[in-house]
């Protein structure tokens, strides 16, 4: 019996190996999926439509297209275009991630006819559309809560329940063991993507849903046409069949540390290495300066930033990573938008807005360099050594004959740091000005206060 018992042990051990080839040693590929092409160099731009124009439509929005391609971004975001739930409304206009009906357009935006008119004019212009879905909860007033109230999460006396622990009062949870959930919102999913031709989705609270409904999903949308996923989520595991990119939570965290003088340049340390060791190559991380949520509850750029907003940003679209731009951040927007109520963008601020030319100047730098590319096509990142670390992070990034050097000054006071090796020597030319610059290894390279450097050889796409 034992010698029975250890043969069926070795079995099941043979089993794995031999489905994977004869090598059982060979690694084998965790990401499953395929980012379509045009997200190789991808700068995301989030609209907020009810804020991005004075109109507060997607009529409105559209006349703003031309501007944001010279500005040089790719994919852009629309904030939920759902009907908004009146029952448990917050504030006079209430949530947008609130949704009343996944099939319909909210007509605070317009028609769905002006929808299409956006989208048809987006990629008209070379741009890209995702939707923000909604897919862990509901408006109360959904129809789906009268129509099939057992597919919806109940309190511990039978009550519909918002996400716990959160002051989520204006929606209730969707509970996903139900065939008919997965079903309603993963058809809704595949109707704007057929009918309207949207590129994709970026999925709220995308951690809240099972993997298994977004991995069934991303394959079904695929069907239809390459798409690009979005997930709110931070986590390796979502991009083995669903997502492209996730949020980089830490990343954005720490640099509001190290902005504040609550940390030093060190602290990037740990996140850089943990992307490098822990998640896939293929994966595009969300590095954010702001976004929605950070502008209306954490505070504006300047007051997360202050005198760092320049050298973190250049850092979140030259380092590994997903650039995003959140409307408004052009315009050296310095208010917190009202997220339940009317509170339109004052683009006035645009004209002599020194940050939305280092905005569109960084895009354009990220553009000419194929090492700064996104997921796969991008180059690692290796460490610039130095003696004075708390202060000076640096790194190269390196590929196919094009060579980035990134030198980031993290502190309030001037650095003066020397190099501990080559890796950083060669000629360059430097960002903006185009000057050619030689280093040399054991070089001395001197940065003012919250002050960087990027300087590359060129590339060609």
């Amino acid at each position: 019996m034992r010698k029975l018992a250890i043969a069926a042990l070795l079995a099941c051990a043979a089993a794995p190996a031999a489905a994977q080839g004869s090598d059982p040693w060979q690694p084998r590929p965790f990401v499953e999926i395929e980012h379509p092409e045009w997200s190789r160099d991808a700068v995301l731009y989030q609209i907020n439509t009810r804020q991005f124009t004075p109109e507060g439509t997607f009529a409105a929005a559209q006349k703003e297209l031309p501007r944001l391609k010279e500005l040089g971004v790719d994919i852009l975001w629309l904030m939920p275009i759902h009907p908004i739930g009146e029952v448990n409304r917050k504030g006079t206009l209430g949530s947008p991630y609130s949704v009343r009906d996944y099939y319909a357009v909210n007509p605070e935006f317009g028609t769905e006819q002006d929808l299409r008119n956006f989208i048809d004019a987006a990629h008209a212009q070379g741009f890209h559309v995702i939707l923000d879905l909604v897919a862990n909860h509901t408006a109360w007033d959904n129809a789906l809560a009268s129509e099939h109230p057992d597919w919806y999460e109940k309190t511990w006396d039978g009550h519909f329940r918002p996400t716990p622990w959160w002051d989520w009062s204006d929606i209730i949870d969707l509970d996903w063991s139900k065939p008919g959930v997965r079903e309603h919102v993963g058809k809704a999913m595949e109707y704007w993507v057929r009918e309207f031709g949207v590129d994709g989705y970026r999925a709220d609270v995308a951690g809240y849903v099972p993997i298994d409904f977004w991995e069934t999903m991303r394959a079904r949308l695929d069907a239809i046409r390459p798409v690009f996923m979005l997930g709110e989520v931070q986590q390796t595991v979502h991009h083995r069949a669903a997502f492209d990119a996730t949020y980089a939570w830490d990343w954005h965290h720490t640099g509001k540390r190290i902005a504040k003088g609550e940390a030093d340049a060190t602290a990037l340390f740990g996140y850089y290495a943990e992307n490098e060791s822990l998640w896939p190559r293929e994966a595009m991380r969300l590095t954010y300066i702001e976004n929605h949520d950070s502008n209306a509850w954490e505070g504006t750029i300047y007051e997360n930033y202050g005198d760092g907003l320049e050298a973190l940003t250049a850092l979140a679209f030259t380092g590994e990573g997903l650039p995003l731009v959140h409307n408004g951040m052009e315009a050296c927007n310095a208010h917190r938008l009202a997220f339940f109520e009317k509170d339109p963008i004052d683009w006035s601020q645009r004209e002599g807005c020194d940050y939305g030319a280092l905005l569109k100047d960084l895009i354009a730098f990220r553009t000419a360099n194929p090492a700064l590319d996104n997921g796969q096509w991008g180059a690692v990142m290796q460490q610039v050594v130095n003696d004075r670390p708390q202060q000076l992070f640096g790194w190269v990034r390196q590929k196919d004959g094009n060579k980035v050097v990134g030198l980031f000054n993290l502190s309030d006071t001037p650095v003066e740091a020397r190099l501990a090796d080559g890796l950083a020597a060669g000629s360059y030319r430097e960002f903006r000005d185009g000057d050619a610059v030689t280093i040399a290894a054991g070089d001395t390279v001197s940065l003012p206060a919250w002050g960087f450097r990027l300087l590359s050889t060129g590339g060609e796409r």
